[in-house]
Protein backbone atom coordinates (compact mmCIF):
# COMPACT_ATOMS: atom_id res chain seq x y z
CA UNK A 1 0.00 0.00 0.00
CA UNK A 2 2.83 2.41 0.83
CA UNK A 3 4.40 1.80 -2.57
CA UNK A 4 1.03 2.33 -4.25
CA UNK A 5 0.63 5.70 -2.54
CA UNK A 6 4.15 6.77 -3.48
CA UNK A 7 3.41 5.80 -7.08
CA UNK A 8 0.20 7.79 -6.91
CA UNK A 9 2.03 10.92 -5.81
CA UNK A 10 4.71 10.39 -8.45
CA UNK A 11 2.05 9.98 -11.11
CA UNK A 12 0.50 13.31 -10.24
CA UNK A 13 3.85 15.03 -10.58
CA UNK A 14 4.63 13.51 -13.96
CA UNK A 15 2.45 16.05 -15.76
CA UNK A 16 5.43 17.93 -17.19
CA UNK A 17 6.10 14.95 -19.46
CA UNK A 18 2.56 14.94 -20.80
CA UNK A 19 1.07 16.84 -23.71
CA UNK A 20 0.77 20.38 -22.41
CA UNK A 21 -1.06 21.46 -25.54
CA UNK A 22 -3.73 18.79 -25.13
CA UNK A 23 -4.18 19.55 -21.46
CA UNK A 24 -4.49 23.30 -21.99
CA UNK A 25 -6.85 22.86 -24.92
CA UNK A 26 -9.25 20.64 -23.00
CA UNK A 27 -9.14 22.84 -19.91
CA UNK A 28 -10.63 25.69 -21.92
CA UNK A 29 -13.52 23.53 -23.07
CA UNK A 30 -14.60 21.79 -19.89
CA UNK A 31 -18.35 22.29 -19.52
CA UNK A 32 -20.03 21.74 -16.17
CA UNK A 33 -23.58 21.45 -14.85
CA UNK A 34 -23.62 25.03 -13.48
CA UNK A 35 -22.36 26.37 -16.81
CA UNK A 36 -25.16 24.56 -18.62
CA UNK A 37 -27.76 25.48 -16.03
CA UNK A 38 -26.79 29.13 -15.91
CA UNK A 39 -25.94 29.75 -19.56
CA UNK A 40 -28.94 32.08 -19.87
CA UNK A 41 -29.68 32.86 -16.27
CA UNK A 42 -31.57 35.97 -15.37
CA UNK A 43 -30.24 38.25 -12.68
CA UNK A 44 -31.66 36.13 -9.86
CA UNK A 45 -32.06 37.79 -6.46
CA UNK A 46 -30.33 36.24 -3.48
CA UNK A 47 -33.66 35.06 -2.10
CA UNK A 48 -34.64 33.29 -5.32
CA UNK A 49 -35.60 29.64 -5.27
CA UNK A 50 -33.02 27.89 -7.44
CA UNK A 51 -34.15 24.43 -8.51
CA UNK A 52 -32.35 24.51 -11.84
CA UNK A 53 -28.87 23.03 -11.34
CA UNK A 54 -29.38 19.71 -9.49
CA UNK A 55 -27.74 21.10 -6.38
CA UNK A 56 -28.48 19.70 -2.93
CA UNK A 57 -30.10 22.44 -0.82
CA UNK A 58 -28.98 20.70 2.39
CA UNK A 59 -25.32 21.46 1.69
CA UNK A 60 -22.48 19.45 3.26
CA UNK A 61 -23.23 17.30 6.28
CA UNK A 62 -22.37 18.52 9.79
CA UNK A 63 -19.17 16.47 10.04
CA UNK A 64 -18.03 17.72 6.62
CA UNK A 65 -18.63 21.34 7.61
CA UNK A 66 -16.68 20.90 10.81
CA UNK A 67 -13.78 19.24 8.99
CA UNK A 68 -13.67 21.96 6.32
CA UNK A 69 -13.69 24.75 8.91
CA UNK A 70 -10.95 23.08 10.94
CA UNK A 71 -8.59 22.73 7.96
CA UNK A 72 -8.87 26.37 6.80
CA UNK A 73 -5.85 27.54 8.87
CA UNK A 74 -3.75 25.12 6.78
CA UNK A 75 -5.02 26.65 3.56
CA UNK A 76 -1.57 27.92 2.66
CA UNK A 77 -0.42 24.37 1.91
CA UNK A 78 -1.30 21.99 -0.92
CA UNK A 79 -1.36 19.05 1.53
CA UNK A 80 -0.85 16.17 -0.91
CA UNK A 81 -1.22 13.67 1.90
CA UNK A 82 -4.91 14.57 2.20
CA UNK A 83 -5.40 13.51 -1.42
CA UNK A 84 -3.62 10.24 -0.73
CA UNK A 85 -5.78 9.67 2.35
CA UNK A 86 -9.02 10.13 0.40
CA UNK A 87 -7.83 7.89 -2.44
CA UNK A 88 -6.88 5.20 0.07
CA UNK A 89 -10.25 5.49 1.83
CA UNK A 90 -12.20 5.21 -1.42
CA UNK A 91 -10.11 2.25 -2.57
CA UNK A 92 -10.62 0.40 0.70
CA UNK A 93 -14.36 1.09 0.75
CA UNK A 94 -14.82 -0.19 -2.81
CA UNK A 95 -12.36 -3.10 -2.62
CA UNK A 96 -9.98 -1.62 -5.17
CA UNK A 97 -6.27 -0.83 -5.32
CA UNK A 98 -5.24 2.80 -5.01
CA UNK A 99 -3.96 2.85 -8.59
CA UNK A 100 -7.57 2.24 -9.70
CA UNK A 101 -8.79 5.45 -8.06
CA UNK A 102 -8.15 9.13 -8.70
CA UNK A 103 -9.80 12.16 -7.15
CA UNK A 104 -10.55 15.42 -8.91
CA UNK A 105 -12.22 18.76 -8.17
CA UNK A 106 -15.61 17.30 -9.15
CA UNK A 107 -16.27 14.75 -11.89
CA UNK A 108 -16.30 17.13 -14.87
CA UNK A 109 -12.57 16.91 -15.53
CA UNK A 110 -12.34 13.11 -15.71
CA UNK A 111 -15.48 13.04 -17.87
CA UNK A 112 -13.94 15.43 -20.39
CA UNK A 113 -10.52 13.83 -20.25
CA UNK A 114 -12.00 10.38 -20.82
CA UNK A 115 -13.74 11.63 -23.95
CA UNK A 116 -10.50 13.24 -25.11
CA UNK A 117 -8.55 10.05 -24.51
CA UNK A 118 -10.89 7.62 -26.25
CA UNK A 119 -12.92 9.64 -28.79
CA UNK A 120 -11.47 11.19 -31.93
CA UNK A 121 -12.35 12.07 -35.53
CA UNK A 122 -12.24 8.33 -36.15
CA UNK A 123 -14.02 7.20 -32.94
CA UNK A 124 -17.49 8.53 -32.15
CA UNK A 125 -18.96 9.62 -28.84
CA UNK A 126 -22.33 7.96 -28.15
CA UNK A 127 -24.85 9.30 -25.65
CA UNK A 128 -28.55 9.21 -24.76
CA UNK A 129 -31.02 11.82 -25.96
CA UNK A 130 -31.97 13.49 -23.73
CA UNK A 131 -28.81 13.08 -21.71
CA UNK A 132 -26.20 15.12 -19.87
CA UNK A 133 -24.59 17.34 -22.47
CA UNK A 134 -21.08 17.97 -21.14
CA UNK A 135 -19.45 15.04 -22.90
CA UNK A 136 -20.75 16.28 -26.24
CA UNK A 137 -18.78 19.48 -25.85
CA UNK A 138 -15.64 17.49 -25.06
CA UNK A 139 -16.26 15.35 -28.14
CA UNK A 140 -16.54 18.44 -30.31
CA UNK A 141 -13.30 19.76 -28.84
CA UNK A 142 -11.43 16.71 -30.13
CA UNK A 143 -13.30 16.53 -33.43
CA UNK A 144 -15.28 13.39 -32.59
CA UNK A 145 -18.70 12.75 -34.08
CA UNK A 146 -21.51 12.92 -31.52
CA UNK A 147 -24.16 10.22 -31.87
CA UNK A 148 -27.35 10.84 -29.88
CA UNK A 149 -29.68 7.87 -29.36
CA UNK A 150 -33.25 8.25 -28.02
CA UNK A 151 -34.11 6.68 -24.69
CA UNK A 152 -36.32 3.59 -24.60
CA UNK A 153 -40.04 3.75 -23.82
CA UNK A 154 -39.13 3.23 -20.16
CA UNK A 155 -36.59 6.10 -20.41
CA UNK A 156 -33.52 3.87 -20.08
CA UNK A 157 -30.47 4.04 -22.31
CA UNK A 158 -31.18 1.97 -25.43
CA UNK A 159 -27.90 0.07 -25.39
CA UNK A 160 -28.64 -2.06 -28.46
CA UNK A 161 -29.51 1.03 -30.47
CA UNK A 162 -26.37 2.73 -29.19
CA UNK A 163 -24.24 -0.17 -30.42
CA UNK A 164 -25.99 -0.23 -33.80
CA UNK A 165 -25.74 3.54 -34.27
CA UNK A 166 -21.96 3.74 -33.88
CA UNK A 167 -19.85 0.71 -34.80
CA UNK A 168 -16.91 3.14 -34.82
CA UNK A 169 -17.50 4.32 -31.25
CA UNK A 170 -14.69 5.25 -28.89
CA UNK A 171 -16.87 6.20 -25.90
CA UNK A 172 -20.33 5.08 -24.84
CA UNK A 173 -21.61 7.43 -22.14
CA UNK A 174 -24.22 6.11 -19.71
CA UNK A 175 -25.51 8.32 -16.91
CA UNK A 176 -27.64 6.33 -14.46
CA UNK A 177 -29.82 7.68 -12.96
CA UNK A 178 -29.93 9.74 -16.10
CA UNK A 179 -29.54 13.48 -16.14
CA UNK A 180 -32.08 15.01 -16.90
CA UNK A 181 -34.77 12.33 -16.55
CA UNK A 182 -33.67 10.71 -13.28
CA UNK A 183 -34.42 7.29 -14.79
CA UNK A 184 -32.35 4.12 -14.54
CA UNK A 185 -30.49 1.90 -16.96
CA UNK A 186 -30.19 -1.64 -15.64
CA UNK A 187 -26.91 -3.26 -14.68
CA UNK A 188 -27.65 -6.05 -17.16
CA UNK A 189 -28.04 -3.55 -20.00
CA UNK A 190 -24.71 -1.92 -19.13
CA UNK A 191 -23.09 -5.38 -19.00
CA UNK A 192 -24.50 -6.08 -22.46
CA UNK A 193 -23.04 -2.82 -23.74
CA UNK A 194 -19.63 -3.63 -22.25
CA UNK A 195 -19.56 -7.14 -23.73
CA UNK A 196 -20.69 -6.11 -27.21
CA UNK A 197 -18.97 -2.77 -27.76
CA UNK A 198 -16.27 -2.27 -30.41
CA UNK A 199 -12.75 -3.28 -29.48
CA UNK A 200 -10.71 -0.43 -28.01
CA UNK A 201 -13.73 1.57 -26.89
CA UNK A 202 -14.80 2.26 -23.30
CA UNK A 203 -18.09 2.52 -21.47
CA UNK A 204 -18.11 5.68 -19.37
CA UNK A 205 -20.65 5.27 -16.57
CA UNK A 206 -21.64 8.39 -14.65
CA UNK A 207 -23.07 7.55 -11.23
CA UNK A 208 -23.38 11.12 -10.00
CA UNK A 209 -26.94 10.48 -8.80
CA UNK A 210 -26.82 6.79 -7.89
CA UNK A 211 -27.05 7.32 -4.14
CA UNK A 212 -30.56 8.76 -4.54
CA UNK A 213 -31.73 5.43 -6.02
CA UNK A 214 -31.72 1.71 -5.26
CA UNK A 215 -29.79 0.95 -8.45
CA UNK A 216 -26.85 -1.44 -8.49
CA UNK A 217 -23.50 0.20 -9.16
CA UNK A 218 -21.19 -1.01 -11.91
CA UNK A 219 -18.25 -0.94 -9.50
CA UNK A 220 -18.17 -4.72 -9.88
CA UNK A 221 -17.31 -4.28 -13.57
CA UNK A 222 -14.38 -2.05 -12.60
CA UNK A 223 -13.21 -4.72 -10.14
CA UNK A 224 -13.50 -7.33 -12.90
CA UNK A 225 -11.11 -5.32 -15.09
CA UNK A 226 -13.66 -4.49 -17.78
CA UNK A 227 -13.37 -1.55 -20.20
CA UNK A 228 -15.42 0.58 -17.82
CA UNK A 229 -14.62 4.02 -16.43
CA UNK A 230 -16.83 4.96 -13.51
CA UNK A 231 -17.45 8.53 -12.33
CA UNK A 232 -18.70 9.56 -8.90
CA UNK A 233 -19.11 13.00 -7.33
CA UNK A 234 -19.65 14.51 -3.90
CA UNK A 235 -21.69 17.32 -5.48
CA UNK A 236 -25.09 15.66 -5.28
CA UNK A 237 -26.24 13.62 -2.28
CA UNK A 238 -23.24 14.79 -0.22
CA UNK A 239 -24.14 18.44 -0.92
CA UNK A 240 -20.61 19.53 -1.87
CA UNK A 241 -21.18 21.13 -5.29
CA UNK A 242 -19.43 24.30 -4.17
CA UNK A 243 -16.52 22.49 -2.57
CA UNK A 244 -15.65 20.46 -5.70
CA UNK A 245 -14.71 16.83 -5.15
CA UNK A 246 -15.21 13.80 -7.34
CA UNK A 247 -13.52 10.54 -8.25
CA UNK A 248 -12.88 8.21 -11.16
CA UNK A 249 -12.55 4.43 -10.86
CA UNK A 250 -11.00 2.26 -13.59
CA UNK A 251 -8.20 -0.12 -14.54
CA UNK A 252 -4.75 1.45 -14.07
CA UNK A 253 -4.07 1.50 -17.84
CA UNK A 254 -7.32 3.38 -18.43
CA UNK A 255 -6.52 5.79 -15.60
CA UNK A 256 -3.16 6.47 -17.21
CA UNK A 257 -4.77 7.41 -20.50
CA UNK A 258 -7.15 9.79 -18.74
CA UNK A 259 -4.26 11.41 -16.90
CA UNK A 260 -2.49 12.11 -20.19
CA UNK A 261 -4.94 14.98 -20.54
CA UNK A 262 -4.78 16.24 -17.00
CA UNK A 263 -1.49 16.27 -15.19
CA UNK A 264 -1.50 16.96 -11.47
CA UNK A 265 -4.05 19.35 -10.03
CA UNK A 266 -3.95 20.39 -6.40
CA UNK A 267 -7.22 19.51 -4.73
CA UNK A 268 -9.02 22.00 -2.46
CA UNK A 269 -8.07 20.88 1.03
CA UNK A 270 -11.51 21.79 2.36
CA UNK A 271 -13.05 19.43 -0.21
CA UNK A 272 -10.68 16.60 0.68
CA UNK A 273 -11.42 16.63 4.40
CA UNK A 274 -15.13 17.24 3.87
CA UNK A 275 -15.32 14.28 1.51
CA UNK A 276 -13.45 12.03 3.94
CA UNK A 277 -15.71 13.09 6.80
CA UNK A 278 -18.80 12.46 4.67
CA UNK A 279 -17.68 8.93 3.84
CA UNK A 280 -17.27 8.18 7.54
CA UNK A 281 -20.82 9.31 8.32
CA UNK A 282 -22.83 6.10 8.03
CA UNK A 283 -26.18 7.91 8.31
CA UNK A 284 -25.62 10.69 5.76
CA UNK A 285 -26.49 8.87 2.53
CA UNK A 286 -29.52 6.89 3.78
CA UNK A 287 -30.93 9.92 5.61
CA UNK A 288 -30.62 12.19 2.58
CA UNK A 289 -31.91 9.53 0.24
CA UNK A 290 -35.00 9.24 2.43
CA UNK A 291 -35.52 13.01 2.60
CA UNK A 292 -35.18 13.41 -1.16
CA UNK A 293 -37.52 10.50 -1.88
CA UNK A 294 -40.13 11.85 0.54
CA UNK A 295 -40.17 15.35 -0.96
CA UNK A 296 -40.07 13.96 -4.50
CA UNK A 297 -43.01 11.69 -3.71
CA UNK A 298 -45.02 14.60 -2.31
CA UNK A 299 -44.34 16.65 -5.45
CA UNK A 300 -45.35 13.77 -7.73
CA UNK A 301 -48.54 13.21 -5.73
CA UNK A 302 -49.42 16.90 -6.12
CA UNK A 303 -48.70 16.79 -9.85
CA UNK A 304 -50.88 13.68 -10.19
CA UNK A 305 -53.76 15.29 -8.28
CA UNK A 306 -53.63 18.33 -10.51
CA UNK A 307 -53.27 16.45 -13.80
CA UNK A 308 -49.74 17.54 -14.71
CA UNK A 309 -47.52 15.20 -16.74
CA UNK A 310 -43.95 14.31 -15.76
CA UNK A 311 -41.38 11.55 -16.12
CA UNK A 312 -41.19 9.45 -12.92
CA UNK A 313 -37.69 9.77 -11.46
CA UNK A 314 -35.37 7.86 -9.11
CA UNK A 315 -33.14 10.87 -8.55
CA UNK A 316 -33.15 14.47 -7.32
CA UNK A 317 -34.51 15.83 -10.60
CA UNK A 318 -37.31 15.08 -13.02
CA UNK A 319 -38.68 16.26 -16.35
CA UNK A 320 -41.95 18.19 -16.22
CA UNK A 321 -44.25 18.59 -19.24
CA UNK A 322 -45.00 22.28 -19.79
CA UNK A 323 -47.65 21.57 -22.46
CA UNK A 324 -46.22 24.45 -24.49
CA UNK A 325 -42.75 25.64 -25.58
CA UNK A 326 -40.90 25.27 -22.30
CA UNK A 327 -39.10 28.61 -22.47
CA UNK A 328 -42.32 30.50 -21.83
CA UNK A 329 -42.98 28.47 -18.70
CA UNK A 330 -39.39 28.87 -17.50
CA UNK A 331 -39.59 32.64 -17.95
CA UNK A 332 -42.96 32.83 -16.23
CA UNK A 333 -41.60 30.91 -13.24
CA UNK A 334 -38.61 33.26 -13.08
CA UNK A 335 -41.05 36.15 -12.92
CA UNK A 336 -42.19 34.61 -9.61
CA UNK A 337 -38.59 34.35 -8.37
CA UNK A 338 -38.43 30.60 -8.96
CA UNK A 339 -35.77 29.35 -11.37
CA UNK A 340 -36.28 25.94 -12.93
CA UNK A 341 -34.06 23.98 -15.27
CA UNK A 342 -33.25 24.10 -18.92
CA UNK A 343 -34.68 22.57 -22.11
CA UNK A 344 -33.38 19.60 -24.10
CA UNK A 345 -34.07 20.13 -27.83
CA UNK A 346 -35.45 16.60 -28.32
CA UNK A 347 -38.19 17.40 -25.76
CA UNK A 348 -39.03 21.08 -26.36
CA UNK A 349 -42.08 21.05 -24.08
CA UNK A 350 -40.29 19.68 -21.01
CA UNK A 351 -38.20 21.44 -18.36
CA UNK A 352 -35.99 19.83 -15.73
CA UNK A 353 -36.93 20.41 -12.10
CA UNK A 354 -34.49 19.85 -9.23
CA UNK A 355 -35.92 18.63 -5.93
CA UNK A 356 -35.43 21.38 -3.35
CA UNK A 357 -36.48 21.58 0.26
CA UNK A 358 -40.11 20.92 1.22
CA UNK A 359 -40.89 24.65 1.57
CA UNK A 360 -39.20 25.39 -1.75
CA UNK A 361 -41.24 22.74 -3.52
CA UNK A 362 -44.44 24.06 -1.98
CA UNK A 363 -43.65 27.48 -3.44
CA UNK A 364 -42.81 25.82 -6.74
CA UNK A 365 -46.22 24.15 -6.76
CA UNK A 366 -48.07 27.40 -6.14
CA UNK A 367 -46.10 29.19 -8.82
CA UNK A 368 -46.54 26.36 -11.31
CA UNK A 369 -50.28 26.41 -10.79
CA UNK A 370 -50.33 30.13 -11.64
CA UNK A 371 -48.27 29.57 -14.79
CA UNK A 372 -50.39 26.69 -16.04
CA UNK A 373 -53.67 28.51 -15.40
CA UNK A 374 -52.40 31.64 -17.11
CA UNK A 375 -52.41 33.77 -13.98
CA UNK A 376 -48.73 34.53 -14.62
CA UNK A 377 -47.17 34.77 -18.07
CA UNK A 378 -43.71 35.61 -19.29
CA UNK A 379 -42.96 39.01 -20.75
CA UNK A 380 -40.09 39.61 -23.11
CA UNK A 381 -37.24 41.36 -21.38
CA UNK A 382 -38.94 41.19 -17.99
CA UNK A 383 -35.65 40.50 -16.24
CA UNK A 384 -32.16 41.44 -17.38
CA UNK A 385 -29.70 38.79 -18.38
CA UNK A 386 -26.74 38.77 -16.02
CA UNK A 387 -24.44 36.54 -18.03
CA UNK A 388 -24.51 34.35 -21.10
CA UNK A 389 -21.98 31.73 -22.06
CA UNK A 390 -21.54 30.84 -25.69
CA UNK A 391 -22.32 27.14 -25.34
CA UNK A 392 -24.37 27.05 -28.55
CA UNK A 393 -21.26 27.83 -30.54
CA UNK A 394 -20.17 24.20 -30.42
CA UNK A 395 -21.76 22.14 -33.18
CA UNK A 396 -23.17 18.69 -32.39
CA UNK A 397 -23.18 16.34 -35.36
CA UNK A 398 -25.82 13.65 -34.96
Amino acid sequence: MANDLRNLSASRRSFLSLSAAASAGLALRIVTEPMLAHARVHNAPKDAIRIDANENPLGPGASAREAAAAIVPQGGRYSDWLTDDLVKMLAEMEGLKVEQVRVYPGSSEPLHHTVAAFASPQRSYVTADPGYEAGMFAANAVGAKVVKVPLTKSYAHDVKAMLAAAPDAGVFYVCTPNNPTGTLTSHSDIEYLVENKPKGSVVLVDEAYIHFSDAASVMDLVKAGKDVILLRTFSKIYGMAGLRCGAVFARPDLIEKIENYAGWNAMPITALVAASASLKDAHLVPDRKRVNASIRGQVFAWLDRNGYSYIPSESNCFMLDTKRPAKAAIDAMAKQNIFIGRIWPVWPTYARITIGTAPEMEQFQGAWQKVMTGAVTASVGAMPISRKRNLDGIVVRA
